[in-house]
């Protein structure tokens, strides 16, 4: 955790219950959103120690794919209209989902409408192929993103 929290004390959400899934064999690379999300609802707030469940920044509605046009869209909700940390939340958003899923789809990252004070500037941020590129390059902020990426898989 970092000093100085902009938010400093956020409601935290009881984790829903995984669901088991049983995996369709003729349905070789296509995705839905229950498989997305729960590949990114553990994903740790990086100024916290709960998940991206956990404070209700994402959720299942939050997530849809387009299998025709080979589109995954999420929209996540920052705990706070001046959170300095919705950049960072996207881009592990990001870094987990090119990570796990096959490289054809095109994934957009929003936040919701209304729900960032520089709603405009951070999509704009999270939806630049160069500037995600330029951010993993970074190594203070690669390490970042790897640490909300795996802290709850140790």
């Amino acid at each position: 955790m970092t000093l100085g929290l902009i938010n400093a004390n956020p409601v935290v959400h009881a984790k829903k219950e995984r669901i088991a899934r049983v995996e369709d064999s003729h349905a070789d690379d296509a995705v839905d959103p229950l498989e997305i999300y729960d590949s990114v609802r553990d994903i740790r707030d990086p100024e916290h120690p709960y998940s991206l469940e956990q404070l209700s920044v994402l959720s299942e509605e939050s997530i849809t794919v387009d299998e025709k046009l080979g589109r995954i869209l999420i929209t996540f909700t920052p705990t706070i209209q001046h959170c300095s940390m919705a950049t960072v939340i996207g881009l592990c958003l990001r870094a987990k989902l090119m990570r796990c899923f096959p490289p054809h789809y095109k994934v957009d990252i929003y936040v919701s409408p209304g729900s960032h004070a520089n709603e405009e500037s951070v999509n704009k941020q999270l939806n630049d192929k160069e500037r995600v590129a330029a951010a993993l390059e970074n190594p203070n902020l690669r390490q970042l993103v790897d640490e909300c990426l795996y802290s709850n898989e140790l």
